[in-house]
C-alpha cells in the first residue's frame, strides 16, 4: 500500500464510484444542469453580443447620430415630441461645415405602397440625400443613386431596393420605368446592390427618395434624423462637442437634441449582456451549489459505509493523507464528469436551439468551456475535503472493529 501509485489511486476511486452508480449520477446531475445552463446562455449571450455588434459597425465605426428631442427628458426623441424646436435642412446644412465632420445624411422615411404594372408592395420609403451613400457604406447596383444638390429641392425620381425591384418588376429591368408611391409616380433611376438585414430589419426591401420630396409627400416639415461621419483625428468627443455647441446656437441655447454615439448605443447593449450575464451566473451559482452540496452527502454517505474498508486501506499501511487523497479524487471525479457531461449537453443544446431557430446567433467561446470544468473541478475539490478529512481522521483500529 505504501508503493500505490496515482494511478492505482484513480482506479480504486473509479471502482468506488462504479460501486453506486445512481448515487453517483444523481450527485453528478446538479453540477451538469449548472455547467449546461452557463454554455447554452452563454453560447446566446456571445452570440447576440458579437451579432449586434457587427450589425452596428457593417456602416463604420466613425458615425454619429442626431435626433430631435432630449431623450433624459422626453424619453423617445423623434417619436412622442417633446422638442422645442425641429430638426431642419438649415441644421444639417451648419452640421456638414463643422471641423471633423466629413459627411451627412438628413434623412426621414415613413412606410408607404410602392406600385408597378399591378404589383405593389407596402415597404419604408426613405427621403435622402447624397449623402447616404458615404455615411451608410451603401452601394449603388444598378443605375446611379439621388444626385448632390440643393435638398429643399425634389424631384420625382426614386432609387429601389434589390428585394423590392425583384418583388415589383422581376428579372425584368427597372431602370427608366415609372413606379407611384402613394399614387404619385416616380421615375427609377437605380437599384442598391444587396446590403442585407440589420437587427431583423430588411435593408434591401426599400426605397429612396430625394428628401426633399419625401417631405412634401408625407408633409412633413422637420428631419428624423442626421447621420454624421467624422474624422478619426478630430476623434467623436470633440465632434459631438462641436456639434452640441451649434445646434444649441441655433435652438436659442437649449439642448432640445440628442446626439447618440456607436460607442453610447453599445455601452446600452453592453449594460443588458452585463444583466444576462449576471442572470446566467445566478443560475449557474444556484445549480453548482446544489451539485456541491449533493458531491458533500454523497461523500459524507460513503465514508459512513466504507468505515471497515478505510480501517483495512490504514492496516496495509495507507496513512491519513492518502486516504484524504482517495476521497478528493472520489469527489473530483464526480465534478469532472458532471461538468464535462453538461459542457456536452449545452453545446448540444445549443445547437439544437439554432437548428430550430436558425436566425437565432450562437457562439460559444472556448474560454467559457475551460472555466466551466475549472470551475466544475473546483466544486468538486471544496465539497469533497469534509468528507476525506473525515474518512482520514478514523482511527484505523475502532474503523477495523466496524467493518
Amino acid at each position: 500500500m505504501p508503493d500505490m501509485k496515482l494511478v492505482d489511486e484513480i482506479a480504486w476511486s473509479a471502482a468506488a464510484l462504479s460501486a453506486h452508480r445512481m448515487r453517483s449520477v444523481l450527485s453528478m446531475l446538479g453540477i451538469a444542469i449548472g455547467v449546461a445552463a452557463v454554455i447554452l446562455l452563454t453560447s446566446i449571450g456571445e452570440g447576440t453580443r458579437r451579432y449586434v455588434l457587427d450589425q452596428f459597425t457593417q456602416f463604420g465605426t466613425n458615425i454619429l447620430t442626431v435626433t430631435p428631442g432630449k431623450t433624459k427628458t422626453t424619453g423617445m426623441p423623434g417619436i412622442l415630441g417633446g422638442t422645442t424646436r425641429k430638426l431642419s435642412i438649415d441644421d444639417s446644412e451648419v452640421v456638414a461645415k463643422l471641423p471633423g465632420v466629413e459627411h451627412i445624411h438628413p434623412h426621414t422615411y415613413g412606410a408607404a405602397r410602392v406600385e408597378a404594372d399591378g404589383r405593389g408592395r407596402s415597404v419604408i420609403v426613405y427621403g435622402v440625400t447624397a449623402g447616404m451613400l458615404d455615411v451608410l457604406q451603401f452601394r449603388v447596383g444598378q443605375g446611379r443613386f439621388i444626385p448632390p444638390g440643393d435638398p429643399r429641392r425634389g424631384t420625382p425620381i426614386v432609387v429601389l431596393g434589390p428585394t423590392l425591384k425583384q418583388e415589383i418588376f422581376g428579372d425584368d429591368n427597372a431602370l427608366g420605368t415609372f413606379v407611384r408611391i402613394s399614387g404619385e409616380r416616380f421615375r427609377v433611376i437605380g437599384v442598391m446592390a444587396f446590403k442585407g438585414k440589420m437587427l431583423g430589419f430588411d435593408l434591401d426591401d426599400a426605397a429612396y427618395i430625394p428628401l426633399a420630396s419625401h417631405m412634401r409627400l408625407f408633409n412633413r416639415d422637420e428631419l428624423q434624423e442626421i447621420g454624421v461621419t467624422f474624422s478619426e483625428a478630430d476623434g467623436v468627443d470633440a465632434v459631438s462637442e462641436r456639434l452640441r455647441v451649434a445646434l444649441m446656437a441655433r435652438h436659442d441655447n437649449t439642448e432640445d437634441f440628442t446626439i447618440t454615439t456607436q460607442a453610447a448605443m453599445l455601452e446600452v447593449f453592453g449594460k443588458v449582456m452585463n444583466a444576462i450575464t449576471f442572470a446566467v451566473g445566478a443560475i449557474a451559482g444556484i445549480s453548482l451549489f446544489v451539485g456541491a452540496i449533493g458531491i458533500l452527502t454523497m461523500m459524507w454517505i460513503s465514508v459512513n459505509e466504507r468505515t471497515g474498508e478505510i480501517g483495512l486501506l490504514r492496516a496495509l499501511g495507507a496513512d491519513a493523507r492518502r486516504v484524504q487523497r482517495l476521497f478528493l479524487i472520489e469527489a473530483v471525479a464526480l465534478s469532472v464528469l458532471g461538468g464535462t457531461a453538461g459542457l456536452l449537453a449545452g453545446l448540444l443544446a445549443a445547437r439544437i436551439a439554432h437548428a430550430f431557430v436558425p436566425a437565432m446567433p450562437l457562439e460559444t467561446p472556448p474560454v467559457f468551456m475551460v472555466a466551466a470544468l475549472v470551475v466544475s473541478t473546483m466544486v468538486g475539490l471544496v465539497s469533497g475535503v469534509a468528507p476525506a478529512r473525515r474518512a482520514a481522521r478514523l482511527d484505523p483500529i475502532e474503523a477495523l472493529r466496524s467493518a
